[in-house]
C-alpha cells in the first residue's frame, strides 16, 4: 500500500506494475477537486503515447497496480 498525501500528487511519477499497450510510465498532470478543494481525482498522462485518463487518487495508493516513481 502506497501512502500519499493528495494535494501533492501534481507532477508526481507513477509506474504501472502491469503495462499495457507499451504505456508504463505517467504523469500526473492535474488535480480535480471538489467545490471544498478537496482532490478527488487526478490526471494521468502516459508518458509514451501522451494519452490521458482520468482516476481517483485512491487508486494510486494500490502497490499491486501502481509504484510510486519511475523504475
Amino acid at each position: 500500500m502506497n501512502r500519499i498525501n493528495p494535494n501533492k500528487l501534481n507532477l508526481s511519477k507513477w509506474t504501472a506494475v502491469t503495462p499495457q499497450n507499451r504505456e508504463k510510465h505517467f504523469l500526473v498532470t492535474k488535480l480535480l477537486k471538489d467545490e471544498e478543494g478537496v482532490v478527488q481525482q487526478c490526471v494521468l498522462e502516459a508518458v509514451l503515447t501522451h494519452r490521458q485518463e482520468i482516476v481517483g487518487w485512491q487508486q494510486l495508493t494500490d502497490s499491486d497496480h501502481w509504484q510510486q516513481g519511475w523504475c
